[in-house]
């Protein structure tokens, strides 16, 4: 009975684990996007010349 639980057990975890990684994928390509929206968006500044769309 205790190994079909310790399988069941591990089958929840990776099942969790490979679901978490696909969210994550799917937020990453989110951000990425929007980071080359605000980059394409920035373009030149009022002054002409190029600037950064982000403070870091």
């Amino acid at each position: 009975m205790v190994p079909l639980l310790l399988v069941l057990l591990l089958a929840i975890v990776l099942f969790g684990a490979g679901f978490a990684v696909k969210v994550l994928w799917w937020i990453a390509l989110a951000v990425l996007v929007l980071w080359l929206l605000g980059f394409v968006a920035r373009g030149t500044s009022a002054s002409g010349s190029r600037g950064r769309w982000y403070r870091w």
